[in-house]
């Protein structure tokens, strides 16, 4: 309670930085925010056209012009929050070392920008593509009220990996070079650009030991089936991400003091 009243007390701070960074972005470009927009846009029409159109892919099962662009566009859209919020997560201290030493506020203030930028981003891109499954007709309908805690489970995981990595790439640098790595394998070892059900039953099963695997197998069931998430799969995912917040915050208590005078 005392970090998340700290955190209140700065939030002047924490969103002038969200909206500074998201303006730095497109400070310089003739369109400005649009781009905000139009590459998000353009993401979305490339998929529907080359893999709906031209490839004319097919999920197993599913017999839709659009089922597998929604199915790809299900797992990159959310693999890309989870994605940005760790990666600059575990940049976020060695990035604002200059900061850090300068101003004194509380640390934990650059990890939640990191999420807020992240979510803003991940907003307009999804609300492009919402729109897109209102028009071609593929609106799930109150299933899509589910992606609410999904995401929440999601952001949790992701906030808590980032923190961690975060802490330890401050005294550890090859902690991030290595991850960066790890999350190239990370990505293919999670069915977002294939069903589990096209793979072997036991490559299947060591697959959905991913915690990532269950929650995009709950994005693709509301986005692409139109039906409620396997709720009890869920349970896994959850109980790791709170696993992961409560040690990563543990480990920031432990050397928060200690992060200026590393850096």
């Amino acid at each position: 309670m005392t970090r998340l009243a700290s955190l209140w007390s700065y939030r002047g701070f924490i969103l002038s930085s969200v909206k500074r960074e998201f303006q730095h972005k497109y400070q310089s470009t003739l369109l400005g925010p649009s781009w905000a927009v139009l590459n998000p846009l353009a993401m979305i029409l490339v998929y529907t056209l080359i893999f709906s159109q031209v490839m004319r892919a097919k999920l197993p099962g599913v017999d839709t012009t659009f089922a597998y662009s929604i199915y790809l566009c299900a797992g990159i859209l959310t693999w890309g929050l989870f994605n940005e919020i760790v990666t600059r997560g575990q940049n976020s201290f060695v990035e604002n070392a200059n900061l850090l030493k300068k101003i004194n506020f509380p640390r934990f203030c650059l990890p939640t920008i990191v999420v807020l930028n992240a979510v803003v981003n991940f907003s307009i891109i999804f609300t492009l593509f919402t729109a897109f499954l209102i028009l071609s007709g593929h609106f799930p309908g109150w299933p899509f009220l589910a992606l609410v805690p999904l995401l929440a489970i999601l952001i949790f995981f992701a906030i808590g990996l980032g923190v961690t990595l975060g802490v330890l790439n401050v005294f550890f640098r090859d902690v991030g070079q290595f991850f960066a790595i790890f999350l190239q394998f990370w990505f293919w070892l999670t069915p977002i650009v294939y069903p589990v059900n096209v793979l072997p039953a036991l490559i299947g099963k060591i697959v959905m030991l991913n915690p990532l695997a269950p929650l995009m197998a709950g994005f693709q069931d509301i986005l692409v089936l139109g039906q409620w998430p396997q709720w009890i799969t869920l349970i896994y995912p959850t109980i790791l991400a709170l696993l992961l917040c409560v040690q990563g915050m543990r480990l920031f208590r432990r050397h928060a003091s200690d992060l200026v005078d590393e850096l």
